[in-house]
Order: structure tokens, then C-alpha cells, then sequence
């Protein structure tokens, strides 16, 4: 198997420099649609890891707009790309938790058209003014509810893929990795806007939005042994948002602070996927699909250079281990 990938791999690269020579294009790379190209990739994919890269996929944070992960989920798994474990801050870790359950994306989909706060919250009316007039902040129960509904009350390690989330202590301001015990509530703390919303308590800590000091954990990659870190930045553009009132103005300030983070978080990661959505605010559910076809728009952009970074990665480690 491992000969027949490394002849095909070399006849490959004869062929596409033949082909550049009689064409007059200069270029030392495979043409990701050519049939041999195509046929390595089907090879690729049949490999597992150390065999082939191990890849770890990161997803940011970002309110709605983090709905556009859904869309690179979807075509992930449309061009056979494989995902060997997922990172997750926020609504990334929302989705995260989903796709690693096991559930088809197509599903998850399907919720994210219909999600609304009032499924994930107790946000209303009279919440928001009693938060105004008492200070009582709001409540992400249901938010825990909501994924323990959809994927069972699974516990890490009974996930179909490893999965790991971040969400900040809001005493000590340390970064709270999740990597075993319950899914939904580990997904809920990181999803907890602070200021709006009530702390998570877990383990004597009141744990809020792990954006606060990680929205894009690239970092957390490493802890999976990742060869190829794939992130997804949702980032926001600042200057188009409107600050008319307080929960607005408040989380301004925290994607602010988590874009100022993400520049260093984004250096460790092979590929970046970014799909346009920042002229969509962190609180507009409603513009959900929007946002999951700028996803898909953008991963299908990336899907032939992830494909390539693959291949490569696959082709260097079948010639030092042959």
C-alpha cells in the first residue's frame, strides 16, 4: 500500500511537470483537479493517522456568526476531509459538541436555521429589564438543556470524536480546559457571556465565555498531537456594529479583547479558514443561514489547498518511513 501511494505520488508530480512544460506553465505543484490527483486523494483518505496528518480543527467564538461553522462542517465532510478531533471556544464549543456526538451535520444544520435565544436562555422582555432595573443576570440553563436534549447526556469520553473546550474563571482569570466529564455543561460555560449572564459554578469556579482568554484555542491543538491545525476565524468587523445599548456595548468589549488574542492563536495553525460574516452582530440568530453559507463558501474556497497541505504532509512521512 505504502510503495503503491509513493509510485502514484511520484508519477503524479512527472506528469504535472510534463504537462506545465508543454503548456508553458511554470508551476511544481500537482493540479489539484487532475484524474492522478484526485485518485492519491482517495488513497489519502483510507490512511489514519501517524499513516496520514492528524487533524485537529479549531472553531472560534463569536455569538451567531459562529453559525458559519456549521458551513465548513458541511463541506468538510462534502469533499472528504477528514476531522481527527475539534477545539472549541464559545459557539464553537456549541457546535463542537454536536458534530462530535456523532450527529450528521445535516442535522445540525437544520438546528441552527431554527435556534433562537429564547431556546438557549431565558432572555426576554421583562428579563432584560429586570437586568437593567435589579441586576439579576440571565440564565444558559436551557443552553445546557438544549445540547443534553440533542446528543444524550454524554460524558467526553463517550464522544465519536475527541473533542476539548475552553471557558474562563472569572476569580482567578485562568484558562479552564474541558476535556472529560459532562459535554453539555462544559459547552455552557464556554458559551456564558459575562455581564449578561450568570457564571457556570463547577468545582467551587464561576466559569464565563471562554473567549475571555482563548477564542480561537489553537493551542489546545497540540494537546491532541495535531500535524495539521485547521482554525476557524469568525472574526468581527467592529466599526460597522451599532452601540445601542448596553448588552451591544458589553460585547464589543469582549470581541475586541478575544480578536486582540486571536492574532498570536492564529499563528499556530496551518490553515485558516474565514468566512465573511462580519457585518453580522453576535446576537442576530435570525441571520443563521447567512452565516452557514458564508462557511460553506469559504471551506469550499479552501477545500483544494487543505487537500494539497494533506497530500503533501501524507507523501513526507511515507518517504521517511518507507
Amino acid at each position: 500500500m505504502k510503495r503503491t501511494i509513493l509510485i502514484t505520488f511520484f508519477l503524479l508530480n512527472l506528469l504535472s511537470v510534463a504537462f506545465s512544460q508543454q503548456t508553458g506553465q511554470a508551476s511544481d505543484r500537482v493540479n489539484p483537479d487532475n484524474f492522478l490527483t484526485q485518485y492519491f486523494w482517495r488513497e489519502v483518505i483510507t490512511l489514519t493517522p501517524p499513516k496520514r496528518p492528524k487533524i485537529v480543527l479549531v472553531l472560534g467564538g463569536g455569538g451567531a456568526r459562529g453559525m458559519a461553522h456549521v458551513g465548513v462542517l458541511k463541506v468538510l465532510k462534502e469533499e472528504g476531509i477528514p476531522v481527527d478531533a475539534v477545539v472549541g471556544t464559545s459557539v464553537g464549543a456549541l457546535i463542537g459538541a454536536l458534530y462530535c456526538s456523532g450527529m450528521d451535520v445535516s442535522k445540525i444544520e437544520a438546528l441552527a436555521e431554527e435556534i433562537g435565544w429564547n431556546k438557549l436562555t431565558n432572555l426576554s422582555t421583562p428579563s432584560l429589564v429586570s437586568l437593567i432595573i435589579s441586576e439579576k443576570l440571565l440564565s444558559t440553563e436551557k443552553m445546557e438543556k438544549y445540547i443534553s436534549e440533542n446528543i444524550g447526556n454524554k460524558q467526553f469520553y463517550e464522544l465519536k470524536i475527541p473533542f476539548a473546550c475552553v471557558a474562563t474563571d472569572l476569580k482567578t482569570g485562568e484558562k479552564i480546559i474541558f476535556k472529560e466529564g459532562d459535554v453539555a455543561s462544559a459547552a455552557r460555560a464556554s458559551a456564558t457571556i459575562p455581564g449578561v449572564f450568570s457564571p457556570v459554578e463547577y468545582r467551587h469556579r464561576f466559569l464565563v465565555d471562554g473567549g475571555l482568554v482563548d477564542n480561537i484555542p489553537t493551542d489546545l491543538a497540540k494537546m491532541f498531537n495535531a500535524d495539521i491545525i485547521i482554525a476557524v476565524d469568525i472574526k468581527d468587523d467592529f466599526s460597522r456594529n451599532n452601540m445601542s445599548n448596553m448588552m451591544l456595548v458589553l460585547s464589543q468589549s469582549i470581541f475586541i479583547q478575544a480578536g486582540i488574542l486571536s492574532r498570536e492563536s492564529l499563528k499556530l495553525a496551518d490553515f485558516v479558514i474565514s468566512p465573511s460574516v462580519s457585518d453580522v452582530s453576535a446576537y442576530e440568530l435570525w441571520r443563521s443561514r447567512e452565516c452557514i453559507d458564508a462557511g460553506v463558501i469559504a471551506a469550499r474556497k479552501s477545500a483544494p489547498q487543505i487537500k494539497q497541505l494533506i497530500m503533501d504532509k501524507t507523501f513526507k512521512w511515507l518517504l521517511e518511513h518507507s
